[in-house]
């Protein structure tokens, strides 16, 4: 992803940083996956212990630039002098994990209207589709509490999570997390269709669920048919160059 000039008052790792982060909340705008002034996306500051930007309480998420980002700490300070607050449920949900999971350096949660449904049903998502057989045996389930806003409900988060970085929140929405912010974007892509797929089949008629043999053998070779740029990065890059056709602005 190209850069512009990075600012004189930060490393460029975390302008580039910046940028790769503002650059999704453009994506997921553009998808129809934000909720208002909700919902966050969180990414490690690299080259910097328990730093991680999360967006601007108040601002759309068409509105994200990568200068408006707020740098702040695992314990909720502000890092760079932003001028703007940041959401409460947003920080007690996203610190825990950063803080507790080295490889959690994205941090997606979503409330899309299919994220929402199949979190709400008794079975969760189920492998009775293409882009849901990839997710059998990776998802994690955490029942509804109320907004995450008690530090106390992060303890339960990690332990439902244990080695898994995909969890359906229950009653709530999705959670995705990976080492990268493309492969986190990629894993939110898959997981969104899904979904999408999910509850339009249910509307269709019976689901068929696919034979857990099969699903092995899904899993197993999905990784043939990648570029080798790494996970998620030449869809990302993709999507970058889409939002950048349409406003280039959050590059500033």
């Amino acid at each position: 992803m190209a850069t512009a000039a990075k600012r004189p008052d930060m490393s460029a790792s975390e302008w580039a940083a910046r940028q790769q982060l503002a650059a999704c909340y453009r994506i997921f705008d553009h998808l129809g996956w934000s909720e208002l002034i909700y919902n966050h996306i969180t990414l490690r500051v690299p080259e910097e212990k328990n730093a991680f930007l999360i967006n601007p309480f108040g601002l759309l998420y068409s509105e994200v630039t990568a200068s408006s980002l707020v740098k702040i700490d695992i314990d909720g300070h502000v890092l760079d002098g932003s001028p703007y607050p940041v959401n409460r449920a947003g920080f007690t949900q996203h610190s825990i994990f950063h803080r507790h999971l080295p490889d959690a350096h994205c941090i997606i949660h979503t409330h899309t209207t299919a994220g929402m449904a199949v979190s709400a049903t008794r079975e969760g998502l189920t492998p009775t589709n293409f882009y849901a057989a990839a997710f059998t045996g990776r998802i994690a389930y955490h029942d509804f509490e109320g907004v995450t806003i008690r530090p106390e409900e992060g303890e339960r988060l990690i332990a439902h999570l244990g080695a898994r970085r995909i969890m359906m929140l229950r009653n709530h929405g999705t959670l995705v997390m990976a080492k990268s912010l493309p492969e986190a974007f990629l894993t939110q892509w898959m997981l969104q269709r899904a979904c999408e797929i999910q509850v339009a089949t249910g509307a269709a008629g019976t689901p068929m669920e696919i034979p857990p043999e099969v699903v092995a053998v899904h899993q197993r070779d999905l990784s043939g048919v990648q570029l080798p740029a790494g996970p998620g990065v030449p869809d990302f890059e993709a999507m970058v160059r889409r939002i950048d056709r349409i406003d280039s602005s959050w590059r500033d």
